[in-house]
């Protein structure tokens, strides 16, 4: 191995073609790494840097090889520099080889999987046990036969393929001229991951390929750069994204899916077009299918409503059934959307990233939202589309009867129950939907159980309008598709988020519905209902009277004279008129004051009302905190007894008493005589456990000792007759060895005749052997003394530069030693002489001050003597104190 690596790389080829001969002289002896290396050293030189078709075959084969051996780091460096050869020459050359590398690479990991399921096949006989191998490697590992056959056989391959898709990318990002096989490879990439089921895998290529759109983006001077603004570039890219797309939803990878819905919008926004219309339908497709997994049905319902109107509009090939089936599927998805948002008691910052993320989805969706509104994206704005757009005509009957049931009826009784029948109608239509479809099924008993919570709300929001309260076993028996926990679960959440007013008391086993005044918005509802058919039946009573009030007023009108009957009306109408404005002001002064009223009454109800939930809370406070109080105690209460139930339960149990616990007055149950009870039951208990074991220790040593004795000639006598036993079949066995010992020895020296005949050939490969081996030891180990020479001498002189180094550090140091005292004396001699000029400025400053003193003395003195002399008396004598009898300034201090 060494000799041929060396040997090949000490040889420089001038000629591509020579060194592709030198290779298939390799391959022919079996040297296949030698082979790689002259190739290898071939293809990276700076001599052939420039493109030629030999060059094309030396890769052709070099690539064969590095599949052969699976060498994938040595197929990076030799595609890349092919790479730097064929760019500006022959790209199309690069491409061929980049082709096959990739067929080879998939050949040999199909036939790898395919070897592994002959391998697992191939067993002689079904019936038979497992060999000791089989059942050794059973014991040791927990991977079955045919895990271990994958791990050995196609791991490996599978590795190297999805190496193989890496390197190829890799070298493939960015340049113009190889788009169509960027993509190609991808593709294969992605239906490498579908196929095998690599989930790892196929994140890590999302990440590759987004990595290299992102750097795209980035570096846009580079040479041999995608121009994405081009169609074709655009369309190749878009196609790229979508197969991602299809295949994250093949391998379930909702996450991934929803990743590759984002990077295909924002390159749709990158590029400014939108694809092409079966594109788009594809990516509406995955999105409903993304947001039914994820439970969105707001997001999941309008892009079935988007999915719906492009193959509408531009799929000539859907037929009625197809249009009714996906219309069905829209206003059902739609339906099952919660009647009911989360934001109620969110807080600002929740109902930012809410606003935020309905911005995203809404973009996702190609909707364009407003920036102060948030709520276009709901329930109620979609359902209102639908009805707008007639789209309650082209669904099923049991569709458009459930969407009556749910959003039109008033049925709060048998709600649940026609809901059901329809449910199961439901679950029943066909899902096949033709081949032009963007779909390959449509279910709509998939949106039976989202459908079976909005019945159920439903039916508790027209029960909230219709009861005050209602027996929980009547609830139960509203909603039969549903278990109570099931159903409390969704009244807990539709309380919590403001969508019903409803309290579950379990201690009477009813529901109570919040209280709602007389005019409120639903109570007002129900009364002009009445009102409005209480008019209608009207007309429908006094029908029967009419003819005869006719008949009456034509007698009347024949009795009274016509002239009196008309001034009789003018003066009826007169009257009229004035009692008519009398009944103006009189309505209009009534109506003023019973304004008045009806607001004085408001403010004192308002006030009353806070003062009556002022109380209520203050109420509910003292009974929280009485209650807490109370079960505190309780629970203190009941724990003390219950460790008391205990120690009377020990108790009995160690005086023998077994079964049920004797009833005993709870309430004369004491801790802590029961504890002192109990102590004195166990030292009780403990000395007459010493005496029984003091007794049972006496009885069992006079037994064994009895025991022993009679057994003792038993044991002797069985000893004797295990002893012959023992030496007779030692004598059998004895016999038995020597038999077999012989019968070996015999057919080793047939074998050893038999074998005689080859000492001549074995003696001649031996030698030849050990002379080769000879040889070759002594040219390695001449290479190793040459070596150890080389080594020597350089560490020889790397020991001379470091002590020349080290010389020339130490007198630095001595230098910065001698430069650092001489620093050190300076500072002394200066900080001296700054001593000496203090301490002579502050003897010079005494001197001024002892001078200063005495002249003040003088001073003193003169104007003494002359304030003596204008008083007419003698001066005193001088004296050596001060004006106010104390010592002189400059006198010393007593001792």
């Amino acid at each position: 191995f060494f000799s041929g690596v060396m040997a090949s790389r000490g040889v420089t080829f001038a000629h591509p073609e020579n060194a592709l001969k030198r290779a298939e002289e390799l391959i022919g002896v079996g040297q296949k790494v030698s082979a790689l290396q002259a190739l290898h050293d071939v293809i990276t030189s700076k001599r052939h840097r420039t493109w030629q078709k030999s060059l094309e075959q030396v890769m052709f084969m070099y690539v064969e090889l590095c599949v052969d051996m699976k060498k994938g780091r040595f197929a990076k460096e030799g595609l890349i520099q092919y790479r730097i050869a064929c760019q500006a020459v022959n790209v199309t050359s690069l491409e061929e080889v980049i082709k096959h590398f990739l067929k080879l690479a998939t050949d040999r990991a199909e036939a790898a999987q395919k070897e592994a399921a002959a391998v697992t096949l191939d067993v002689a006989d079904l019936e038979a046990e497992n060999t000791p191998e089989q059942l050794m490697l059973a014991y040791v590992s927990s991977d079955k036969s045919k895990d271990r056959t994958d791990t050995e056989l196609v791991t490996p391959w599978f590795k190297f393929l999805w190496e193989t898709y890496r390197t190829v990318l890799e070298i493939l990002r960015n340049n113009s001229k190889l788009e169509a096989l960027y993509a190609m490879t991808a593709a294969r990439a992605f239906q490498f991951c579908a196929t095998y089921k690599r989930t790892t895998e196929f994140r890590r290529l999302c990440e590759i390929l987004r990595n290299h759109l992102s750097n795209l983006n980035k570096y846009r001077d580079q040479r041999d750069r995608p121009d994405l603004m081009l169609p074709e570039t655009q369309q190749l890219y878009m196609e790229t994204r979508f197969e991602q797309l299809k295949t994250a939803t093949e391998l379930q990878l909702w996450q991934e899916a929803f990743r590759s819905v984002e990077d295909i919008h924002a390159l749709m926004m990158l590029v400014k077009k939108s694809p092409k219309p079966q594109l788009m339908a594809v990516y509406f497709a995955k999105l409903t299918k993304v947001f039914h997994v994820s439970e969105n049905f707001v997001y999941h319902a309008y892009a079935w409503f988007k999915l719906y109107h492009l193959s509408k509009s531009f799929n000539k090939s859907l037929v009625a059934a197809d249009i009714r089936l996906m219309a069905s599927a829209v206003v059902l998805a739609a339906l099952a959307v919660t009647p009911y948002d989360r934001k109620h008691g969110a807080h600002h910052f929740e109902l930012e990233i809410e606003k935020e993320r309905n911005h995203r989805m809404a973009s996702l969706l190609g909707f364009t939202l407003d920036q102060g509104k948030s709520d276009v994206l709901s329930r109620t704005a979609l359902l209102s589309d639908l009805q707008a757009k007639g789209m309650m005509a082209l669904v099923h009957p049991e569709v458009k009867e459930l969407y009556n049931l749910l959003e039109t009826e008033f049925c709060p009784l048998d709600l649940c129950k026609r809901a059901e029948e329809l449910f199961a109608k439901l679950e029943a239509v066909p899902s096949a939907i033709s081949a032009a479809a963007p779909v390959a099924e449509v279910k709509l008993s998939d949106y039976v159980p989202a459908l079976k919570k909005i019945a159920t709300l439903r039916t508790l929001e027209q029960v909230s309008r219709v009861y005050d309260t209602i027996k929980i076993d009547s609830l139960k028996k509203l909603v039969p598709f549903f278990g109570f926990e099931q159903t409390e679960k969704i009244i807990v959440d539709a309380v919590r988020y403001g969508f019903l007013s409803m309290r579950l008391d379990h201690q009477h086993a009813v529901a109570r519905v919040g209280e709602e005044s007389l005019e409120s918005e639903r109570v007002q509802g129900h009364i002009a209902q009445l009102a409005q058919r209480l008019k209608e039946a009207m007309p429908m009573i006094t029908a029967e009277t009419s003819e005869g009030r006719s008949a009456l007023k034509a007698a009347t009108a024949a009795r009274v004279p016509t002239a009196e009957v008309l001034a009789e009306i003018e003066q009826e109408h007169k009257r009229v008129l004035a009692r008519k404005v009398v009944i103006e002001r009189r309505k209009e002064e009534q109506e003023r004051l019973l304004k008045e009223q009806e607001q004085e009454a408001e403010n004192l109800k308002v006030s009353q009302m806070k003062a009556n939930e002022a109380a209520e809370a203050k109420r509910l406070e003292e009974e929280r905190r009485t209650r807490e109080q109370d079960r505190i105690r309780r629970d203190i209460e009941e724990k003390e007894l219950e460790e008391a139930r205990q120690l009377l339960a020990e108790a009995q149990k160690r005086k023998g008493k077994k079964g049920k616990v004797k009833d005993v007055d709870e309430t004369k149950l004491d801790k802590r005589q029961l504890m002192e009870s109990a102590i004195h039951e166990q030292i009780k208990e403990r000395t007459e456990m010493e005496k029984k074991l003091h007794k049972l220790a006496k009885t069992m040593d006079h037994f064994v000792r009895a025991k022993r004795e009679e057994e003792k000639p038993l044991l002797k006598q069985a000893f004797e007759e295990k002893q012959k036993a023992d030496e007779a079949y030692h004598a059998e066995q004895q016999e038995l060895f020597l038999q077999q010992h012989r019968k070996a020895w015999e057919l080793d020296i047939e074998e050893r005749q038999r074998l005689a005949k080859m000492l001549g050939e074995r003696d001649s490969l031996c030698s030849q052997i050990e002379t080769r081996r000879a040889d070759e030891f002594a040219k390695l180990r001449a290479e190793r003394a040459q070596r150890l020479a080389d080594a020597r001498a350089a560490r020889a002189a790397e020991r001379q530069t470091q002590r020349k180094h080290a010389f020339i550090r130490q007198l630095k140091a001595a230098e910065d030693q001698a430069k650092e005292q001489e620093i050190a004396r300076k500072r002394l001699e200066e900080e001296e002489r700054k001593r000496a000029e203090r301490e002579a400025e502050r003897a010079r400053q005494d001197e001024a001050d002892r001078k200063r003193r005495e002249r003040e003395a003088e001073m003193e003195k003169r104007i003494a003597q002359e304030r003596e002399q204008k008083l007419g008396r003698a001066a005193p004598p001088p004296s050596d104190r001060d004006r106010w009898g104390g010592p002189p300034r400059d006198a010393a201090p007593p001792p």
